[in-house]
This record gives structure tokens, C-alpha cells and sequence, in this order.
């Protein structure tokens, strides 16, 4: 409605690899009460590439100077926003917002990534020269570590749908260029408030590792949510939306 329209708009940053029918119940409430700007990051298979990509072309770095090109090309600026972001999407929030590329009123984040900590295993594979073609049958070693590594059921099935709906090659390059990243241990130029909601039942992201995110900002605090999956339903509004609201 026009009063929706009227408030102050909201850039939503999903997670790697993630897609968008995971965060529709979230989104499709959220859309009626303020507007949505929800961007997908080059890892996606909505990315749309002119050239073929590399390593390089997936480092956090680019991720955050799309986000500022998308809302450039918009006409808006990122000072005037709110941000909501989940994984990939806050971690490479937080490097922008760190290295002065981004800006914000306020940010809230699930489960933000201080480090890409990939098993043993992929960490071999990803170490070696894999042809392209072979991308492909990596696929059911992805299946097999979500289902290990994930203790909530929704949680599970939703990892194993974004997997499904992959460009295994854009995954692979993403893979590599965030095995070497790590946020940085202080992240004080990160001025604005923040909220970081984390789950004890997420095993995938881990509390202690979200929970040392908060630690490297001057201006955060964390929200406890009963699950990840409750972080992506419209539930979760009862949580943000006053956090939100206190920023003035």
C-alpha cells in the first residue's frame, strides 16, 4: 500500500548459494509492510556473466561492489538503507561496510560467516585441478555433507533445494575464492547498529563462530532465535522489526 511504500526501503542480501523460495515466507509479508530490494550475488545462477568467470571474480570484494553497483543503477543510496542479510550475504556486507564501500542506517544478519570453514575432504578437492567437467559429479558429495552437517530437518531440506539448484561451476569457483577469506578480527569501521540472529540448533554456522562476529563490531548485539529456519519465516518480524524501529 502507499504508507508501505512511503518508509524507508530495505536491501535484502541472501546467503551463498541460497534461493529465493527458501526466504518466501519471510519476504512475501515483509514486501506488504515496507519495500524490498532483494539482490542475488554472482554465485547464482541469476547471474548473468559476459565473459567466463574465474576464482578472482567471486573474492568477497566483488560481491560487495555488486551490491553497490545494483543500487547505484537504482538510483539509491546505500547510506538511506536498512540491510538484512543471511551467510555470504552478511559476511560480504560486513567487508564492504569495513572497507568503506557500503554504508547503512542499520543492519540485521543471519549467521554471518567470520570464516568459510569447509570440510577436510573439500578442502583437498578444491586444492586440486579439477576439470570443468567433473563439477557436475560433486554434486551428491554436497547432499551427503548438508545432510550430515545440519541438525534441523527444514534446515536440511531447504540446503538441499538451493543445491540442487546450483551452477556447479560458479559454486566450485565461489568455493575456492572463500576458502581463503577470513573477516577481520576487528571490524570497527562498521559504525552503524547491528543485530546478529543465530540459532544454538545450527550446527552448519555454529553460535560460538556468530557469536565471535558480534565481538569484532563496535555496535552489535545478538539475537537468539528458537532455529534457522524460523530466521526465514515471517515470524522472525517479531524479532527485527523492533530492533529496527529503536534505530530511529
Amino acid at each position: 500500500d502507499s504508507a508501505a511504500a512511503g518508509r524507508r526501503p530495505l536491501v535484502f542480501v541472501a546467503g551463498w548459494g541460497s534461493v529465493f523460495e527458501g526466504w518466501r515466507p519471510l519476504l512475501t509479508t515483509w514486501a506488504s509492510r515496507r519495500p524490498i530490494i532483494y539482490i542475488e550475488t554472482r554465485e547464482k545462477k541469476s547471474a548473468e556473466f559476459d565473459f567466463r568467470p574465474n576464482v578472482a571474480d567471486f573474492a568477497m570484494a566483488r560481491h560487495a561492489d555488486d551490491i553497490a553497483a545494483v543500487l547505484a543503477a537504482i538510483g539509491v543510496a546505500p547510506s538511506s538503507v536498512d540491510w538484512f542479510s543471511s551467510s555470504l550475504g552478511a559476511t560480504l556486507l560486513l567487508d564492504g561496510f569495513q572497507r568503506g564501500a557500503l554504508d547503512g542506517r542499520a543492519s540485521v544478519m543471519l549467521a554471518p560467516n567470520p570464516a568459510f570453514k569447509f570440510p577436510l575432504w573439500a578442502r583437498q578437492l578444491l586444492r586440486l585441478p579439477l576439470p570443468r567437467r567433473v563439477y557436475a559429479r560433486l554434486q551428491p558429495l554436497g547432499m551427503w555433507a548438508v545432510r550430515r552437517k545440519t541438525k534441523e530437518p527444514a534446515q536440511r531440506a531447504r540446503y538441499e533445494r538451493s543445491l540442487a539448484a546450483q551452477d556447479l561451476e560458479r559454486l566450485v569457483l565461489s568455493m575456492k575464492a572463500n576458502l581463503g577469506y577470513t573477516l577481520p578480527a576487528a571490524c570497527d569501521a562498521v559504525a552503524m547498529p547491528c543485530a546478529v540472529l543465530a540459532a544454538s540448533s545450527d550446527t552448519l554456522h555454529g553460535m560460538e563462530q556468530v557469536a565471535s562476529v558480534v565481538e569484532r563490531l563496535p555496535n552489535a548485539t545478538l539475537i537468539e532465535v528458537p532455529s534457522n529456519q524460523y530466521a526465514h519465516e515471517a515470524d522472525v518480524l517479531a524479532d527485527v522489526e523492533p530492533f529496527y524501529e529503536a534505530v530511529g
